[in-house]
């Protein structure tokens, strides 16, 4: 009632911009309407209840988080476009083997890193379907099929021991049967579990990343680009390394088994299935041929993006950004890199030019016609790109300001102060448990949307380093692991026909424990160092203007 109807000590913009941020909630929760068409509700109301000028609502859909995003994508998606991605995840396979717990670590470990850099609904649905064949492969049924014949003739004969061994026969198969839909189950889960954990390694990896960047450039602007690629990747890929390996031991202990014969073969030579296996995904590599022209190039292209934003700023030196441009490392940023490498897509041909005659006889092509298309054309682009989520992040960005702007920002902080009485250590673990919980039901952007602002109007309140909570929360709004609907990759394994929901929701529970225990791990120990979180930075100090 106070947020719609404010106190005399409150604001009237303040309960308006708290009723936006509240409908927004429902909606996105409830998914009344698409995502991105929730997002563009403040476009509408911030302007009608009088909390902002439609031209700075406006202003919050393309900053320069969102462009970084539409850059980062844009290379992702000439990945997709050249099978890249499929090579690198064959290649791996072909490396690790097909035991049963390597087949499982291949298969986590190169989701997980595709996931880093492409869509994690995008590595999902590519590796489902090499998942699926190497395991009807591996599970391929050649046992005998007249048990029943047999324990008739025993019958007849009244001979007991054959129908004791017939029944034996059965129990054997039936319970062979079971394990290897245990172990379908498994890998499966493994594959979409990788794909969410894979994401929070890279600032680009995932939707909550990029909306914790966002924020702190809105509320805080002068943070001192304390997060960026390099700071990002020194903090998250470890926690990736060590959620990845528990989850790899929790599954293999839960849907595979301990037997080191059976799981890693130890002792004992492939059998036929195995090989058969294993000739599936050569083949399935085989057909790839050998890496084009255009391949080769767009991995140059992805390499020096990793490159150059890894030696922007890599804080323990003076970066190129520095150098350079003897000015501010902000000056230029990740986006300007981003979309560096994206344009340079659009004007690199995909065939190799006259002087490459070496390449020239790998394609026909080429004498065909005198000009070859670029890497990435716009019909690509606009076919693969999820529009959707640049809204999104640009509704994130919109209820920041508002909340800002009103003074909401303020007053959200002021009824927090009582939480100075607990220690910062169990206010993070509390509220990470409620982002994971509140990230099952709805979409992890939206998630991260809704509660960073709320949790950095705290940590000014308690004098606490914004980034000590706003950092496991974001992490934490990726743990979606219960659910079918609580991400794409859970929805797409999902719809394989091998999994219950209550095969997902026991599973989940360890993963969402596993995943909280690594991220307060990560923020008490080297995220103290990096991002400096034993003191309340000056930048955090601001006043919010009313």
């Amino acid at each position: 009632r106070h947020l719609v109807i404010p106190s005399p000590n409150a604001l009237p913009c303040e309960g308006a911009c708290a009723y936006v941020i509240a409908l927004m909630a429902i909606y996105w929760c409830t998914e009344v309407l698409p995502l991105a068409v929730t997002a563009l509700l403040p476009t509408v109301l911030f302007p009608v209840l009088g909390i902002m000028e439609s031209k700075d609502v406006c202003m919050q859909y393309l900053k320069d988080t969102n462009m970084l995003f539409v850059g980062g994508l844009m290379v992702a998606v000439a990945v997709e476009h050249w099978n890249l991605h499929k090579r690198i995840a064959l290649r791996v396979l072909l490396l690790v083997g097909v035991r049963p717990a390597l087949l499982m670590l291949g298969f986590m470990g190169v989701t997980a890193f595709l996931s880093m850099w492409i869509s994690n609904t995008a590595t999902t649905a590519m590796m489902v379907p090499i998942v699926q064949a190497v395991l009807d492969q591996l599970h391929n049924n050649t046992t005998q099929v007249l048990r029943f014949d047999v324990y008739l003739l025993g019958l007849v004969s009244l001979n007991p021991a054959a129908v004791l061994e017939s029944g034996q026969m059965e129990l054997e198969e039936l319970s062979d049967e079971e394990e290897k839909k245990k172990m379908s189950k498994g890998i499966l889960l493994s594959v979409c579990y990788a794909a969410s954990i894979g994401g929070i390694a890279t600032l680009t990896g995932t939707g909550p990343n990029l909306v914790l960047l966002g924020q702190m450039n809105q509320l805080f602007p002068h943070n001192g680009d304390v997060i960026n690629f390099a700071s990002w990747f020194a903090f998250s890929f470890p926690i990736m390394l060590l959620t990845l390996t528990l989850a790899w031991f929790w599954l293999q202990f839960l849907y595979i088994g301990c037997n080191l014969k059976k799981t890693w073969g130890c002792g004992k030579t492939p059998s036929e299935k195995e090989r058969a296996a294993y000739e599936v995904i050569q083949e399935e590599h085989r057909r790839l041929g050998s890496m084009t022209y255009g391949e080769a190039s767009v991995l140059a292209l992805f390499s020096l993006m990793v490159a150059l934003w890894f030696t922007r700023d890599p804080r323990f030196m003076a970066g190129w950004a520095t150098t350079t441009f003897n000015s501010d490392a902000e000056f230029v940023t990740d986006a300007t890199v981003a979309l560096f490498i994206a344009i340079l897509l659009f004007v690199f041909p995909s065939e190799p030019p006259r002087f490459l005659c070496f390449w020239r006889k790998q394609t026909d092509s080429l004498s065909r016609r005198d000009s070859a298309p670029p890497l990435l054309t716009w019909q690509v682009t606009q076919k693969k790109m999820p529009w959707n989520i640049v809204l999104l992040l640009g509704g994130g960005f919109t209820l920041a300001k508002g909340s800002e702007e009103s003074g909401l920002s303020r007053w959200l902080g002021a009824q927090m102060t009582p939480l100075h009485s607990i220690p910062p250590s169990a206010i993070a673990v509390i509220l990470c448990l409620l982002v994971a919980t509140f990230t099952e039901c709805a979409s992890n952007v939206a998630t991260a949307t809704l509660f960073l602002p709320i949790l950095a109007s705290m940590s000014q309140s308690i004098g606490l380093n914004p980034l000590y909570v706003m950092i496991p929360c974001t992490l934490s709004a990726s743990m979606a692991f219960m659910l079918p609907v609580a991400t794409p990759p859970n929805a797409i394994v999902f719809s394989s026909g091998f999994l219950k929901v209550s095969d997902m929701a026991k599973t989940g529970v360890v993963m969402n424990i596993i995943g909280i225990c690594c991220i307060t791990l990560a923020i008490n120990s080297w995220g103290r160092f990096l991002f400096h979180l034993d003191s309340f930075p000056s930048w955090a100090n601001v006043t919010t203007p009313v």
